[in-house]
């Protein structure tokens, strides 16, 4: 029976965590690219206005769902996948520590982005779908909006780096590893 457990435990994770995976992958990448593009436009373009909104709403969804994720993962704790064994020692390390910076930034920087905005003294607010505004909490401070605007820039960016670095590792075991234990794709499939 024990033997059943663990290789159950290695097969996949969980439905609920392989969608909300997928869900927030989707939605990170689609906020990077929607803030980098979005800060190339002109403050008067009435396109940007739309997409400062969206950006925002869809960041405090992505903080959300980071939540619920966390929650997830620690309540199945015991059913999810371990490392493979066949990982070298310096591959379970950085992959351990590129899924936490991971887990940790998409908490950072939709909060760095909430403070940006909040602190901001010709913000309009931080609109969330059907809520007209989140409460901002942070007094109006022109220098304080412009830490907060490079903390969620670079941390932005960190993301972004560790997502690649993520896909990469994912990419590689695929490629050079197919159908072997360190095949990790199919646990997230």
């Amino acid at each position: 029976m024990m033997e059943t457990f663990r290789r159950r435990r290695s097969v996949k994770y969980p439905l609920s965590i392989r969608i909300l995976h997928w869900l927030r992958a989707v939605l990170i990448l689609g906020l990077i690219a929607c803030g980098w593009y979005m800060t190339r436009l002109a403050d008067d373009d009435p396109t940007a206005g739309a997409l400062y909104h969206n950006h925002k709403q869809f960041g405090i969804l992505v903080w959300l769902l980071t939540l619920v994720h966390l929650t997830l993962r620690w309540r199945d704790h015991a059913m999810l996948p371990h490392a493979p064994e066949a990982l070298k020692a310096w591959e379970k390390s950085l992959s351990h520590g590129t899924h936490r910076l991971i887990i940790a930034l998409t908490l950072l920087t939709p909060l760095m982005g909430y403070a940006m905005s909040s602190s901001y003294t010709k913000s309009d607010g931080v609109p969330f779908f059907f809520l007209s505004h989140v409460p901002e909490i942070l007094p109006k401070n022109d220098t304080a909006f412009a830490v907060f605007q490079a903390l969620h820039s670079y941390s932005a960016y960190l993301l972004l780096a560790c997502v690649v670095l993520h896909i990469a590792g994912a990419v590689k075991h695929r490629l050079q590893d197919k159908s072997g234990e360190i095949d990790v794709l199919p646990r997230m499939l």
